[in-house]
């Protein structure tokens, strides 16, 4: 398979979404996923909160895979960084090197800006997920010592006094 990795516009909201969908229906997910094309056409393209890059198959011109990164900083590095939100490969590219590619992509874009890191999280359970990360291919490390924590819905509004 040949990859090309480019950055999404605003017609591949449609795509993007159907990724999206996709992604939350493999990590059980669904019941959580309620943006809108909408959502993402303002989020992504018109405040700019987060990029998006899409991975297409040149033999059959077709999207078949898509991250969705944001930038963050390190206080001990001094230096900036990227924050890995989704990557999604399809059902029939799996293990093709899509993912590889699109993981690769993003390294190259945080050495280019002079970035220090690359992060992102994997589902406890997301063994094939897990095992490609920790690879000799990819070679990342788990973060075991630092623990996730989220504010979102009513608790959200709630600790902010809203």
């Amino acid at each position: 398979m040949s990859i090309q990795i480019r950055k999404a516009t605003e017609a591949d909201v449609p795509t993007i979404h159907s990724f999206i969908r996709r992604l939350a229906i493999y990590e059980k997910l669904e019941h959580e996923h309620v943006g809108t094309e909408q959502d993402l056409r303002k989020t992504l393209f018109q405040d700019q909160f987060a990029h998006v890059v899409i991975a297409k198959d040149t033999a059959t011109d077709k999207d078949v895979g898509f991250a969705l990164y944001f930038h963050n900083y390190s206080t001990f590095l001094s230096r900036p960084g990227i924050y890995l939100e989704d990557l999604f490969v399809s059902e029939e590219a799996r293990g093709k090197g899509v993912g590889k590619a699109l993981l690769q992509h993003l390294a190259q874009t945080v050495v280019q800006m002079g970035g220090g890191r690359l992060e992102w999280s994997a589902l406890d359970w997301n063994k094939p997920a897990i095992d490609f990360y920790t690879s000799e291919t990819v070679g990342a490390r788990t973060q075991t010592e630092w623990l996730g924590f989220r504010l979102a819905g009513d608790a959200l509004t709630k600790f902010a006094g809203l």
